[in-house]
């Protein structure tokens, strides 16, 4: 078993395409010996935003503090602290800080090694 203090991890800048304001702490991962899943926080910064993108896998986030956008190719979702969202695979999506503090989530996907 393992427990962490999240803020002790390191974040890191998303330093993909189209993202802005971006950075990414993995909290569990294949690292920890997690046999399916990671866990990872996600910060924007205001008027910050993840690219707009698509992949193969699902993932599940939940809202934990903040305000922002989920885009989709449906259209816009406002979003807010405690806030669920599944993103299926292959759907077009991107979150976007709409708020004035830091928006903050938690985004589970599956160990894409195992993928």
């Amino acid at each position: 078993m393992i427990v962490k203090e999240a803020l002790a991890v390191e974040a890191v800048p998303v330093e993909m395409e189209g993202a802005q304001g971006v950075t990414k702490r993995v909290l569990i991962s294949e690292e920890d010996d997690a046999p399916n899943f990671i866990l990872r926080q996600f910060e924007i910064e205001p008027g910050g935003n993840t690219p707009y993108h698509s992949h193969d896998f699902e993932h599940e986030v939940y809202v934990l503090s903040g305000n922002g956008l989920l885009k989709t190719a449906d259209g816009d979702i406002q979003l807010k602290d405690g806030n669920v969202v599944f993103v299926p695979g292959n759907e077009f999506h991107q979150f976007i800080n709409t708020g004035e503090k830091i928006f903050r989530f938690l985004c589970i996907i599956p160990r894409l090694d195992l993928y």
